[in-house]
């Protein structure tokens, strides 16, 4: 007799749990006659759940719920909300391996990315759990007499929250949490490649802390068949977006469309500069956990090495070395620091655009194919890949590839560094490395994007700074207080506290 799996409310948090259920209005709504949406572990290839495809009418009745459970919640006490919020930190911390098994099944994330990105989600939980009791506002004096003038911050209301698939735990963190401290209701639709780690197992931690009814809900499903419902609803007040910025700004248009806010945190292409006399040794490390964290799949991986002329080809050759030397393969192996891709179309996009570099007159280092797996059919390892001779306007420099490729750029002067690293529709991080350090502050300074980080690499987030980009990254920050400004709205209300005198 086969055992039934184990209900999601039920139990702790992994694959072998039936996940074929939405969450909607504080109830798990099973898949019924609804489509269902196949899940697989990008290193084995094999299927590890099914979820229901949703649907418009589904995400009417999330979207309803959210709306009559939001107005009560804005009246809640601060130290309620923020009660919540730390019964959620003690959930996860209960089912902290859990999460990290799961985040290594459903997104192929290694053991290091998987662990730092529960780390992640519990720093942005710690941060939101402050945020009920620091909303304050502003007094303005009047020019009236006998007036004064008060400026409070509060709730927008509903907030739509759309996740990706490369860091769905600690993304969909970043978004819901704060939104829900501040007094808001939230509609998540998680991407349909990791819907249980970035949406249905986040219910289950929210129902576990006490969260009520209606106030996070979640509907599953293809992009194709709920994506515009969801990022037009009329009954959103703020669309919180983290993707690729082709899909951002459709989202972006329908979220203006219905005049909700969109909060859209889009693609990158992140240049690392080396000047001449940076700390190679120091530089070299750090372009490399830059460039393969999570195989290359986060926004603010680094795109782009430009390095000074004079120290070109040594960066190369230790940058070959220490990249032929990485643990590649399954991320299920506990030594893997390179695991797979999401899927056959992002491996089939990150070899399409080596292989158009080379075309273009680039040199193949290492890497440039895929690694084979035991047992597993058409692998999605790729190798991690370095391009020598590359230009700025090679595919693998010029697109966002997304993936464990560097492609290595020279320069002759930081004049020079400044515009290849400018020379991009996209703004989102960027890094500098240099012996003199208020000469590369000069260089970041000049570098136009949200974050750039000074000998580091730009993998980098907490949980108090802001988070985001210029141009065609984005619009809005996530993040301590610039999360605060996100997911609430300026209120004015004046006061006449002693009759006034009217022309008429």
């Amino acid at each position: 007799m086969t055992q039934q799996a184990p209900h999601p409310s039920e139990g702790p948090l992994s694959t072998e749990t039936d996940w074929s259920f939405q969450y909607v209005d504080g109830e798990w709504v099973e898949q019924g006659d609804r489509d269902g949406v196949d899940v697989s572990d990008p290193s084995t290839r094999e299927q590890i759940a099914t979820v229901p495809a949703g649907t418009p009418e589904d995400v009417d009745a999330a979207y309803e719920a959210a709306e009559s459970a939001q107005p009560g919640w804005a009246e809640t006490p601060p130290h309620r909300r923020a009660s919540v919020i730390r019964s959620f930190i003690d959930a996860l911390d209960g089912q902290f391996g859990d999460l990290q098994a799961l985040l290594t099944t459903e997104s192929g994330s290694c053991a290091t990315k998987a662990k730092f990105e529960v780390m992640t989600a519990k720093g942005v939980a710690q941060e939101a759990a402050a945020f009920p009791t620091r909303l304050s506002g502003e007094y303005k004096d009047s020019l009236i007499p006998g007036k004064d003038n008060q400026v409070k911050r509060v709730p927008a209301g509903v907030v739509t929250v759309i996740t990706p698939w490369n860091f769905p735990l600690s993304l969909t963190a970043r978004a819901v949490l704060p939104a829900l401290a501040l007094g808001n209701a939230v509609v998540l639709k998680p991407a349909p490649n990791t819907p249980v780690s970035g949406g249905l197992a986040f219910a289950r931690l929210l129902e576990d802390a006490g969260l009520d009814p209606g106030l996070c809900n979640v509907v599953t499903g293809r992009d194709e068949d709920i994506g515009d419902a969801v990022s037009g609803h009329s009954d959103a007040d703020v669309v919180a977006f983290t993707g690729s910025t082709e899909v951002g700004k459709r989202v972006g248009k329908r979220a203006v469309d219905s005049l909700a806010f969109p909060a859209l945190e889009l693609g990158g292409n992140a240049p690392f500069v080396v000047l001449d006399d940076a700390d190679l040794d120091a530089a070299v490390d750090a372009a490399v956990y830059g460039t393969v964290y999570h195989s290359g799949q986060a926004c603010i991986s680094i795109n782009r090495h430009l390095v000074h002329e004079s120290r070109y080809d040594e960066y190369v050759d230790r940058l070959v070395d220490r990249i032929e030397h990485l643990s590649v393969g399954s991320a299920h192996d506990d030594e893997t620091v390179v695991g797979p891709l999401v899927d056959e179309r992002q491996r089939d996009s990150v070899l399409g655009y080596v292989d158009e570099t080379v075309e273009a007159g680039a040199t193949l280092e290492t890497g440039g194919e895929t690694v084979d797996l035991d047992g597993v059919d058409d692998s999605l390892v790729v190798a991690p890949t370095v391009l020598s001779d590359a230009s700025n306007d090679m595919a693998a420099a010029c697109n966002e590839h997304f993936g464990p490729v560097a492609p290595v750029i020279p320069f002759a002067a930081d004049d020079e560094a400044i515009e290849l690293a400018n020379d991009t529709e996209y703004g989102l991080a960027a890094a500098v490395f240099g012996g003199d350090v208020g000469r590369a502050e000069t260089v970041a300074d000049a570098v136009d994007a949200g974050m750039v980080h000074v000998n580091d690499q730009p993998i980098n987030e907490e949980p108090h700074v802001p988070f985001g980009g210029t141009k065609a990254s984005g619009i809005g920050r996530y993040n301590g207080e610039a999360a605060v400004r996100e997911f609430t709205e300026s209120k004015g209300v004046s006061v006449q506290r002693r009759p006034r005198r009217y022309p008429f």
